[in-house]
């Protein structure tokens, strides 16, 4: 069974949390099920799962998302390791536009971040060898992938430890103030 909690003010978002079932052999736990994300607002099918390995400590990816219409629920779960995960509301109706979540997801509380379209991702690992698992409502499209600096001063995202290995593609994402939303 899945369990919902809502984050603060941010519409849409939700922090997932599920059985785990325990015996001598180890441990089962189901990541996803539709019909039970259904009732915390999961809109289509998965169309795309992936797997990041963050090979060492302090190393950030993001802020990254897609643009309608391809725009994304995303469905993340840390399956090594632990990771401060972040998103950005970037949904201009939205009460909390331009204001950031972020929760430490790890192998151990086996919990997820349920993302609505319309907020960017990232995070950055905590340990070495970190592995997320993402499940996508859509699929990947180059010419409409968009995303933030994660650096911007705007919006201040206290990284917990010191910023490390940061893709090219990452340190180019424009500030908020130059996105055309």
């Amino acid at each position: 069974m899945f369990r919902s909690k809502k984050c603060n003010d941010f519409s849409g978002l939700k922090v997932i949390s599920r059985d785990i079932h325990l015996d001598n052999r180890g441990y089962f736990l189901k990541i996803f099920d539709q019909a039970e994300l259904k009732k915390f607002g999961w809109k289509g099918s998965i169309k795309q799962i992936n797997l990041s390995e963050t090979y060492e400590r302090g190393s950030v990816r993001g802020m990254h998302m897609q643009l309608y219409p391809f725009s994304e629920f995303k469905l993340i779960t840390c399956i090594r390791g632990s990771v401060f995960d972040v998103v950005l509301d970037l949904r201009k109706n939205s009460k909390s536009f331009l204001k950031y979540y972020s929760i430490e997801l790890n192998q151990e509380d086996n919990k997820s971040l349920l993302v609505p379209p319309g907020f960017a991702h990232g995070f950055q690992a905590l340990e070495d060898k970190s592995q997320l698992i993402y499940a996508h409502s859509k699929e990947y499209k180059k010419d409409f992938e968009s995303g933030c600096n994660l650096n911007d001063p705007a919006i201040n995202i206290r990284w917990p430890l010191k910023l490390r290995n940061l893709s090219e593609k990452d340190i180019q994402l424009p500030l908020v103030k130059d996105i055309k939303f």
